[in-house]
Formats: C-alpha cells, sequence, structure tokens
C-alpha cells in the first residue's frame, strides 16, 4: 500500500510539473520575436486578393488580428485607425484580419465585415481569413491581437507582438503606447526595447 501511495504521489508530481510547463511554454503556438513570417493571400473588403508582397515600397507592416464584434476589438477601432494614418506614410501600413469563424460568431461575416469597414473609415486593408489558418500560423490568440514586421533581406521579421496599449477598453486612459513606441524605435534604426506584451481581448472563435 505505501508503494502505491508513493507512485501515485510521483504521478502526481510528474502532471503538475507538465502542467506548469504546458501553460506556460509558448513554444510551437505561433511566431516569437526574430522568426521570420509568412506572407499570404487574403480577400480584402473591396473583393480584391491582398498580400504583403504587394506593398514594394514598405519597410514593414503592422499586422492586427480583430473582429466586428468582440468589445475590446471595438473599442481598439479608432486607435487602428490613428496607427495606420500615422505610420503607413512612414512605410508601416496597417493590415487588418479577421480571422472569426461565422458559423461560431454570426456577426463576423464577411459581409459584416464590409458594413464594419465602411461604418468606420477604415483607412487600411480588412482581410477574411476565411481558412482560419494564418492566426493560427501567426499564433493569434485574441482579438486584437498585435504583430510588428520589419523587412530585413527580403524577408519579414517579427520584432513585436502583443497588445496596442496598456489600456485596450479605454484608448483615453493610455500611458504606454506599445506598438507605436516599437514601430518608432524600428524607424530610428533601434532594437525594440519593449518587444512582447500580453494581448488583451476576446478569444480568437476559430
Amino acid at each position: 500500500m505505501k508503494n502505491v501511495l508513493n507512485t501515485l504521489l510521483i504521478l502526481t508530481t510528474c502532471l503538475l510539473v507538465l502542467s506548469s510547463f504546458t501553460e506556460n511554454d509558448n513554444s510551437g503556438t505561433g511566431y516569437q520575436i526574430g522568426d521570420v513570417a509568412t506572407d499570404f493571400s487574403l480577400k480584402n473588403v473591396d473583393g480584391k486578393m491582398v498580400s504583403l508582397s504587394d506593398y514594394k515600397d514598405a519597410k514593414g507592416f503592422i499586422v492586427i488580428f480583430t473582429c466586428n464584434t468582440c468589445p475590446y476589438a471595438v473599442a481598439s477601432e479608432d486607435r487602428i485607425n490613428a496607427l495606420d494614418a500615422e505610420f503607413k506614410k512612414k512605410g508601416y501600413p496597417v493590415i487588418a484580419i479577421n480571422p472569426n469563424n461565422p458559423a461560431i460568431q454570426p456577426a463576423d461575416t464577411y459581409e459584416a465585415m464590409q458594413q464594419k469597414s465602411v461604418e468606420k473609415g477604415f483607412s487600411f486593408p480588412y482581410l477574411y481569413d476565411e481558412s482560419h489558418t494564418i492566426y493560427a500560423i501567426y499564433g493569434a490568440k485574441k482579438t486584437p491581437h498585435t504583430y510588428v514586421l520589419k523587412k530585413e533581406h527580403n524577408k519579414l521579421i517579427v520584432k513585436y507582438m502583443g497588445a496596442i496599449d496598456d489600456n485596450v477598453r479605454d484608448g483615453s486612459q493610455v500611458k504606454k503606447r506599445f506598438l507605436a513606441e516599437a514601430v518608432n524605435e524600428l524607424l530610428h534604426g533601434k532594437e525594440v526595447t519593449v518587444s512582447e506584451t500580453k494581448a488583451i481581448g476576446c478569444g480568437v472563435k476559430a
């Protein structure tokens, strides 16, 4: 009986240790800082296919996984427009991607995306990840979830990922603009000081 209890104790300890690693280890779940990001070809709200390779003069990209419905994403819409206005002319345009499956989240249909783009006056492409694969390759878990990519030797290198800023609920209360600060550092030839933050938002529904 004592041996059985000892065995159970050892197994329980092993499971707890394994669980700890599983909860904290992000390897194999998407991109890490310094990884080479894949290009894609996704349908924009205007019906045209868009790839990052279409932007020959871009220095990099601000890729944002977002959607029509999540309150956090909705609260970020004006900030995403502002980011595009601030950085597109400097070589870092915004590319927004909706990863959600409308079979799970009915208000995230392509038609609803088109309506949202018009209502909010989106100045950037709003792409539909219809196969629900690109978000998984990138490792996006939330809406919004952001990535800053920099062109280096014809490759797209992940330089920042996580939140837009430190107050996704209320743009008027933002104190740290994580994404903007990362892009500005890259534009000045510096390495990104804060390269990863925790994305706050609704879970991707795919």
